[in-house]
Formats: C-alpha cells, structure tokens, sequence
C-alpha cells in the first residue's frame, strides 16, 4: 500500500483523490519528506500555470448566475435552534447542501469552459489536469541541484515538465525540453521564462519508447537535435 500511495503525489496536489485516500496520503506524508517535497512544488506549478493560463470570466457568466439564482427554489429560514456545544444537524445539512450547490455551479462552468470551443489556454490546463490526475500518472525528480520534476502518463500520451532552478541563459538561448527513447530524440518545444531562475510548466505529447527528458540551452529559436549537453537529465520510470 505504502508504494502505491507514493503515485498520489500528483492527483492530491490537485486535491483529486477520494476523502479515505486523501486521509490515508496525509497519513504517509507525515513520515515521508520525498512526497511532502513533490506535493509542494505540483501545488506550486499547478498555481503558476493557473495564474499563467487564466482568463476573464465569459462576459455573460454574471447574467446567467442571476438568472439561474433567480429561478432555483432558495431554503425556507432556519427556525431549529442549535444546541449547546456546536450547530444542529439541521443547520449542518443546510451547509452541505448549499456547498454542494455551488460545487455543481463550479464544476459546470469548468466543464463549459474546457469543451471542444474553449479558449486554447484552458483546454491546456484541463489537459495538464489530466495528467497529474491520470490513473497512470508518475512522478519524477531531476536530480540536485535542479529542481526539475517530469510527471508523465502513458495512457494520456502526455508529459508535463516542471523546470526550476536552471543556470541564467545568454542572450538569444532559450531552454529546449527533449524526449529521448528508442525512437530517437524528440523535441518537446521551449521553455517559457516565468520569472528568474523559473520557467512555466510544459505540456507535451509522449511518443512511445521514451525513457528519459533532458534539457539544453539552445538558440532562441530552438533546435532540430541537441546541439550541447545537457543541463538536466531525467530517468523515466
């Protein structure tokens, strides 16, 4: 069990896991650094990529809340008085039922705005969502002093990689992820800058084959094969 909980690091980051799985991986965590670490730095990725990624709300959302608020039957008063020492079950249902109310609110604008006509950017962070979450998602880090992490699922056909801590580009280099496997080297395209010494989180189709990801400082405009040694290499799992 203790192995299979170390593959949660992604999906709980995320908080994507079920309640007694969720419990059983706080659990772990308090006697396992290694994932405290990784649990950190996907809560961290997953929050740049939002910031990254993020949109203004559809002009007509307000609108359509209104009108759906004004049409759905609201709880009558609570007349029940709470007892001594906490809230009664009766206002305790309540506020479940209205949290479970505006959890369905969310997740059917989050379902509108990742459909097949969504805006690009967030059809990125729903495909790097499935990813961490996949049934099949591992993790896993470079080695120091770099804190890349490579998170990869075979049955989405994606990774994501997770760069920090790179040495400063010269002027006209860029950062270029590669895929390296028995098909050969693939490249996975340029790292984005996100500040200094980090870089956005990449999403990335993954050929078959391919046991590790590695990192170049390459001409701005990236490069058909690698053309210096690598900064970073990862061993796929």
């Amino acid at each position: 069990m203790t192995a299979e909980l170390h593959t949660l690091s992604g999906a709980y980051a995320v908080d994507a896991v079920p309640a007694d799985e969720a419990a059983a991986f706080k659990r772990h965590l308090r006697g396992c650094p290694a994932c405290g670490q990784e649990v950190r730095e996907l809560r961290e990725a997953a929050a740049r990529l939002g910031a990254a990624l993020a949109t203004p709300p559809p002009p007509k959302l307000r609108e359509a809340t209104l009108t759906e608020v004004a049409h759905t039957r609201q709880w009558p008063p609570l007349v029940a008085v709470a007892r001594r020492g906490g809230p009664s079950k009766t206002r305790l249902a309540l506020w479940g039922a209205a949290a479970a109310a505006v959890g369905a609110l969310v997740f059917s604008l989050v379902t509108t705005t990742t459909g097949p006509g969504a805006d690009p950017a967030q059809q990125q962070l729903a495909s790097v969502n499935a990813v961490l979450t996949a049934p099949d998602a591992s993790t896993v880090k470079g080695a120091e002093p770099r804190t890349t992490t490579v998170v990869t699922s075979r049955s989405q056909g994606k990774v994501v990689v997770l760069a920090g801590d790179l040495p400063p580009l010269t002027p006209g280099k860029a950062y270029q992820v590669w895929l390296l496997g028995v098909s050969g080297v693939h490249s996975a395209g340029l790292l984005a800058p996100d500040g200094p010494h980090r870089t956005r989180p990449l999403l990335a189709d993954l050929p078959g084959g391919i046991d590790r990801v590695g990192i170049t400082a390459e001409p701005a405009g990236g490069s058909p094969a690698p053309t210096v040694p690598a900064v970073v290499m990862v061993d796929l799992v």
